[in-house]
């Protein structure tokens, strides 16, 4: 009889990043899943994810962000499903929480905020840590329909811009997902070394 709770925990350990120099260990579980468990994320535990995304930097401390979301089993969950590109449906549909992400497009009428989405991209990072620290995972999404998004919820889009959608939840079994999902979810995780992202300057 094989050992779920020892199966998740070798499966954990493989998605851990491998890296060449120490960091965050926070850092090295974040990952973007797509198998999700059934159970649901509380309004309190929506709340602390939401306060740690209020309190990333941004320019001006102007926080350009805006969230919508919505709980598995609403008709919000099925409208912002509808809007995810099919490929993202497939498995978004199993997650507890879904989430749109704007970025607003103005400091002030007539000056666009170049930054903002620079400082959204923070904001979800910190959400994303924050619910890795409570053992809920989040994958975010550019495969979406940000017209569609902007018309069913009834989004003002000259204020503000669909950037990333966001499914929340507590990771389920890989092997509930079909191939190639399947195969994704378990493969081994990389990244390009540092020396292909950033130089030194003498």
């Amino acid at each position: 009889m094989i050992d779920l709770k020892e199966k998740n925990s070798d499966w954990s350990e493989q998605k851990k990043a491998k890296t060449i120099f120490p960091v965050l260990e926070l850092l090295r579980e974040r990952w973007s899943p797509r198998s999700f468990a059934p159970d649901p994320i509380s309004e309190i535990q929506m709340n602390t994810l939401l306060e740690a995304a209020s309190w990333s930097f941004s320019a001006s401390n102007l926080q350009p962000w805006y969230y919508y979301y919505s709980h598995r089993g609403t008709s919000g969950f099925d409208t912002m499903l509808s809007c995810l590109a099919p490929g993202n449906q497939v498995w978004a549909k199993n997650a507890a929480v879904l989430m749109v992400s704007l970025a607003k497009k103005y400091r002030e009428p007539g000056k666009p905020n170049i930054w903002s989405k620079h400082d959204l991209g923070a904001a979800n990072m910190s959400l994303v840590l924050q619910a890795q620290s409570m053992n809920i995972h989040g994958h975010l999404m550019a495969g979406f329909d940000s017209g569609k998004i902007v018309e069913t919820i009834g989004i003002d889009a000259s204020a503000y811009e669909p950037v990333a959608c966001i499914a929340l939840g507590y990771r389920g079994d890989p092997e509930k997902l079909d191939s190639p999902l399947r195969e994704r979810e378990l493969e081994v995780r990389t990244r390009k070394p540092i020396t292909e992202i950033a130089q030194k300057l003498y």
